[in-house]
């Protein structure tokens, strides 16, 4: 039963932008900690390294329900469709209780006309290996912990996208990718 979904989320937002002007995976990949920080109330902060593979991660701490530390590593980098997956760290109720579960990321940008682009922010957990059983160990139904979570995240995802959006749209007017 491992790779169970336990919540997934999509939010939307108009970025008042052409597609043309947008990259998404350098966006990502170089959002710095104030910035991540401004797009929610919940997010603790961010970086951006390597793995040992060469690939891009990004570390991201914030509040989702439970204290989240995620590793996003890029599955998926085109400017317009960027897929990271994450084997997280959940951190809750207390200190103590400490679990794996798979975070993937998606997000997308979507012509709406020469001027307007669609964003579009899924998140999608998983259970990882010792997740079910951290539940089980603490008498909470994964009913129960699947429900909690799908809250956390739906109020989470939507709070973070629009601002995400807007950030994604001053760098956009700023030229800042060509």
């Amino acid at each position: 039963m491992t790779n169970e979904v336990i919540a997934e989320s999509t939010a939307e937002a108009t970025i008042h932008a052409p597609l043309a002007s947008i990259d998404l995976t350098e966006w990502v990949f170089t959002l710095t900690d104030s910035e991540y920080q401004a797009c929610s109330k919940n997010h603790i902060a961010a970086a951006a390294t390597l793995t040992p593979e060469g690939k891009r991660m990004s570390i991201n701490v914030e509040h989702v329900g439970n204290l989240m530390i995620q590793h996003y590593v890029e599955d998926v980098a085109e400017r317009s469709r960027c897929r990271l997956v994450s084997l997280s760290d959940s951190i809750g109720p207390d200190i103590g209780s400490r679990v794996k579960i798979v975070v993937i990321w998606s997000f997308t940008a979507e012509a709406i006309d020469a001027d307007t682009t669609r964003f579009i922010n899924s998140v999608e957990v998983r259970t990882a290996p010792g997740y079910l059983e951290a539940l089980e160990k603490r008498g909470v139904p994964f009913a129960k912990a699947s429900e909690f979570a799908q809250q956390a995240l739906t109020a989470h995802n939507a709070e973070e996208t629009p601002l995400f959006a807007k950030d994604i749209e001053h760098k956009a007017r700023a030229m800042q990718w060509r």
